[in-house]
Formats: C-alpha cells, sequence, structure tokens
C-alpha cells in the first residue's frame, strides 16, 4: 500500500507524474452532514506507480496534486467525473483539464447507459473489484489497509480501462464524439451553486410567477444559510416546508409554526424571523421581475405515435452503431424533432445527426419506413415520385 501523508513525497510523487502522458484520478469524500464534499482522499496512478494521499494529514500542502491537475500536458483520467471535479473546482482556482471520462467513453463504445466501473472493468480486462468498503467513513483515522488498497485498486485497473476504450475510439474514429460531453464536464458553470437558482432545482408544478417569486427568495436562503453553517439543504428546512410556506405565505411566527415538521421554537426563533423576511422579499418583487414558470412542452395533437416511432427508431440505430442512447437523444428531444425538423437539439447536429438525426427526418417526412422482417425491425426506403423505390437502407 502506498500512501502519502507528507509533503516531501507529495511533490517527488507528482514531480513524477507530471512526466506521464496520462494519470488516472479518483477520490473518496464525504458530505453525508455537509454541504460541501470533504476531501478525505486523492488517488494517482501514472503509468507506473500509484498512491492514494491522504489530503487530511496534519500540515499537508495539496499545492503539488493541484499543480498536476492543472497540467495540461498531462490527460486526467476519471470515471464518473462529474463530483470529482466538483470536488477539484472548490479547491482549485480551475478544473482539471484535458480530461477523460471512461463512462462517458464507454457509452460511445456502446457499453449501455451509466456503466458502473466495477463492470466496465470486468467487461475490459477480466477484474473483480471488491466493493465492499465502498462506503467506508473516509474521513476517520487512521486509515485501515484495506481501505487504502481499495481505493488504489480503482485507480490501478482505471489504466487499462482507459487504455481499452482509448483505442476502441481510435479504431472507430470516434474519439471526436466524447469532445462535447467533456467541455461541459470543464465548463466551471457545470459546478456553480448560486443560492438565487436554486429554486429552479426544486421540483413545482405551480405557474404562479408571485408564488415562484416567493420560493425563490426563500430557496436563496436556505442556499445561503446551508453554505454558511456547511450543512445539508434539508438539515436547515426541508423542500416541502418550503412549498407550503410559499403558499400560505405566513405573517407572524405563530403562522409559520403552522408548517409541518416546523417547531414553535424554530419559528420564533432566528429561523423563522429569516424565513418571514425572505417571504416579504419574494412579496415585494415587482410583478415584471417576478420568474416566468418553467416552459412546459405541450405536445401537439396527434404528436405521440410520431414520437413512439422515432424511439423505435432511436433503439435501433443505437444499437447498430454500439452507442448509449442516452449520448444521442432522449424523450424531450425526441418530442421537439416530432414538433419541428429544426428543433435545437444535439440529435440534428454533427456524429448525432449521422447516426439517428438524417434518419429521424426522413421517417417524418415518408422519405422512410420502418418494417419488420423476421423478428427484426428493418427501416425501407420509399418510392419517390417516379415510383421508382428508394434505396433500402438496413
Amino acid at each position: 500500500m502506498t500512501l502519502i501523508t507528507d509533503n516531501d513525497a507529495l511533490k517527488a510523487f507528482c514531480k513524477r507524474q507530471a512526466k506521464a502522458d496520462y494519470v488516472a484520478v479518483d477520490t473518496e469524500f464525504m458530505r453525508d452532514s455537509t454541504y460541501w464534499p470533504k476531501l478525505c482522499l486523492a488517488q494517482v496512478a501514472g503509468p507506473d506507480e500509484a498512491a492514494a494521499i491522504d489530503t487530511l494529514a496534519s500540515g499537508i500542502d495539496l499545492g503539488p496534486l493541484f499543480d498536476l491537475m492543472k497540467n495540461r500536458k498531462v490527460l486526467k483520467v476519471f470515471h464518473s467525473a462529474r463530483q470529482d471535479m466538483e470536488i477539484f473546482a472548490l479547491l482549485m482556482d480551475r478544473l482539471p483539464e484535458p480530461i477523460f471520462d471512461t463512462q462517458v467513453a464507454a457509452m460511445v463504445c456502446g457499453f449501455g447507459e451509466s456503466v458502473g466501473y466495477d463492470t466496465l472493468a470486468r467487461k475490459l480486462t477480466g477484474t473483480r473489484i471488491d466493493k465492499s468498503t465502498r462506503f467506508a467513513d473516509w474521513a476517520r483515522r487512521p486509515l485501515r489497509k484495506r481501505q487504502v488498497d481499495y481505493a488504489l485498486s480503482d485507480v490501478i485497473h482505471l489504466r487499462p480501462v482507459y487504455e481499452k476504450l482509448a483505442r476502441r475510439l481510435e479504431k472507430t474514429d470516434r474519439t471526436a464524439w466524447l469532445d462535447e460531453e467533456m467541455a461541459v464536464l470543464t465548463n466551471p458553470q457545470t459546478y456553480r451553486l448560486d443560492p438565487e437558482t436554486a429554486w429552479q432545482r426544486l421540483k413545482t408544478r405551480s405557474s404562479d410567477r408571485r408564488y415562484l417569486a416567493v420560493l425563490r427568495a426563500l430557496a436563496a436562503w436556505r442556499e445561503h444559510e446551508a453554505q454558511r453553517r456547511d450543512v445539508p439543504r434539508n438539515r436547515v428546512i426541508r423542500d416541502e416546508q418550503l412549498f407550503d410556506i410559499a403558499a400560505h405565505r405566513p405573517t407572524t411566527p405563530e403562522e409559520v409554526a403552522h408548517t409541518r415538521g416546523l417547531s414553535a421554537d424554530l419559528a420564533r426563533g432566528r429561523i423563522g424571523q429569516a424565513l418571514l423576511k425572505a417571504l416579504a422579499e419574494g412579496l415585494a418583487v415587482p410583478e415584471a421581475d417576478c420568474p416566468d414558470p418553467p416552459p412546459q412542452a405541450d405536445r401537439p395533437a396527434g404528436i405521440g405515435p410520431v414520437v413512439d416511432l422515432l424511439k423505435v427508431l432511436l433503439k435501433m440505430r443505437c444499437e447498430q452503431h454500439e452507442v448509449a442512447q442516452k449520448l444521442v437523444a432522449n424523450t424531450a428531444d425526441l418530442e421537439r424533432i416530432a414538433a419541428d425538423d429544426a428543433a435545437p437539439v444535439p440529435a440534428l447536429h454533427g456524429w448525432r445527426r449521422e447516426v439517428f438525426g438524417k434518419d429521424a427526418l426522413a421517417l417524418k417526412s415518408g422519405d422512410l419506413a420502418l418494417g419488420i422482417e423476421g423478428r427484426r425491425i428493418k427501416v425501407v426506403g420509399l418510392a419517390d415520385d417516379t415510383g421508382r423505390r428508394k434505396e433500402k437502407r438496413a
């Protein structure tokens, strides 16, 4: 087991990895009782060595690790990178770049949607990864040898997983297919936690703009409070309590106490006063500045069967091209395509258009049809105006 707990060892290790073409990276963190994720361990594997870095070690300076993450000459390989990237976004002045996400690459290479790391490692390398310590308390010290061995195994096996996927992508000329997904992961806006937009994550069906203005103010207050105290949002106040207060708009602490789950002491204290203040701010917003409700995509009459046909075509084409449907289009995209040939969706652009978009539009326009041959769905070219049958497409 290689566990780095001092600055000299970390500096020397990162200096060696800076000469590598790529490093595999993973993190272990805790956020059960905090708002911000608490980085407890960082695992890095270069071509020849791997180490687990104890980020909670006394006096540890993570500067060399951050310098390695920022080094554009070294590719950083993650599996399901979003949470790892969020942690680095909080700790560094910029995100790791360039990166490669093996989960996204696996979807491009036909391993299904959101494939788990242990499944991918087994399919590509024959390795079975022991996940028995995955729910360990990574903040507790000292770390057990079994914990560190487990943590290191993830990045050790990530190296051959990456290499095999990279070769498949190059062989099939699909490396560029990852660019759009990697751009999202390396965009700082992806990880921005703006209290003023926190209300947009709440699942409300109301189209009342005044209600939404109040909800926005309440959600923003909760976000600020959770960040200040470094506790999960629902430790401050639960979503359903925000909905109830926004709907009933209490004016006194006694009325706040009528909210289910809020005690009278809480309502009379600082939290109750803060809720009333946020509520008043939402009520004071000018009508013109109240937020618009999220757009509701109403299906035009009769469009349902078109969407169903597009789903069949999508499944068929994705199976033929061995790419996950999730990367090409979702149901909302199909509904927009069914309603508009120029719908602003990724499926009508780039490689997605070649895989699915062109045929989707041809199916809509009547240039293609779906048929059954034996037990298989097939795409058939229809006759043109001259009566000549168009090319049959498998």
